[in-house]
């Protein structure tokens, strides 16, 4: 995409930290690059600690970078006209409980610039967005955690932003608190938002998002579509035969880069997907049936943690 396209853009961040006074500083993130597009749900996962909340202030002008340059929607994060175009919804929200879901909504909506004609639809509309229009003038220490969760990004929505911030979402929440999370970020996407998310859970960011950056220890480890993580010719299938004799198994593994698995007289070999035609000739050669073959889908876990494993790697050497 062109850059009118992009929305993030950050280039060589380093953020050093002092722990305390009298202190060497320490460096939190080593000079990461990356760019969210128009449109897209972007998920930002990684280790606890790896760095991503606190790229995720930098972005909000929270904290300010040791190096390097950051911008939002085309602007320097150290601006602030732009603010009013970008929503933020933070891992653990602090919010006055004696207020109900309505005021303290009024409260962010007043903060967003929203006029004091257009606020009361605003709050009844984002309201009824994330599913609180029943519990709209309760309390909000009568408040479930999910409902919470749901609060905070209703106030990062209630002044309607082209761009949404969400750190950690899903955290804390049970699998039908999880669930009405994603369903509201996949509505989010669809009304033309650019969704940004922090988190370490990965089924949810591989349920929902197009793409996404992996941070380790500080550093990008892979940025882009889970499918283009694993080469064409890394791609693996397992094949499952029966009748192989054992001295043809026992050569699988040298002549076809296979892993074998499985007892008796059924066997399943996993093989790189360049090795399949052959590894079936050879087999069926031998009398072997061939009773399935499954391509090995690179599903986001696999390639987080071969991340984390290359990551560990490199910084060994």
């Amino acid at each position: 995409m062109n850059a009118e396209q992009e929305i993030v853009r950050v280039e060589r961040l380093v953020k050093d930290f002092r722990p305390g006074f009298g202190l060497r500083r320490k460096r939190v993130l080593h000079g990461i690059s990356f760019e969210v597009q128009k449109g897209e749900v972007f998920g930002f996962i990684g280790p606890n600690g790896a760095g991503k909340t606190t790229t995720l202030k930098v972005l909000m002008g929270l904290i300010r970078p040791t190096e390097g340059a950051c911008s939002v929607l085309g602007h320097d994060v150290s601006e602030t006209a732009f603010r009013e175009q970008i929503g933020f919804a933070p891992e653990s929200p602090y919010f006055y409980d004696f207020l109900t879901g309505r005021e303290i909504l009024d409260f962010y909506a007043n903060l967003g610039g929203v006029s004091s004609k257009q606020r009361p639809d605003a709050v009844a509309r984002v309201l009824e967005k994330v599913g609180l229009a029943h519990a709209a003038d309760a309390r909000l220490r009568t408040y479930s955690k999910g409902m919470l969760q749901r609060v905070a990004i209703a106030q990062a929505l209630v002044h309607d932003p082209s761009v949404v911030f969400l750190d950690e979402p899903m955290s804390g929440l049970d699998p039908v608190g999880r669930k009405e999370i994603r369903d509201l970020i996949v509505e989010l996407n669809s009304d033309g938002k650019t969704v940004f998310m922090n988190t370490h859970i990965l089924s949810d960011v591989e349920m929902i998002c197009d793409r996404v950056a992996i941070i380790v220890a500080g550093r990008i480890a892979y940025q882009g579509g889970v499918d283009g993580a694993i080469g064409g010719d890394e791609r693996r299938v397992d094949v499952t035969l029966l009748g192989l004799t054992p001295e043809f198994a026992e050569q699988a593994g040298s002549r076809f880069g296979a892993e074998l698995s499985g007892r008796g007289d059924r066997i399943t070999m996993r093989t790189p997907e360049k090795q399949v035609s052959d590894l079936l000739s050879s087999a069926l050669a031998q009398g072997a049936q061939v009773e399935e073959l499954l391509p090995v889908r690179a599903d986001l876990e696999s390639l987080f943690l071969h991340a984390v494993e290359e990551s560990s790697g490199g910084s060994e050497s």
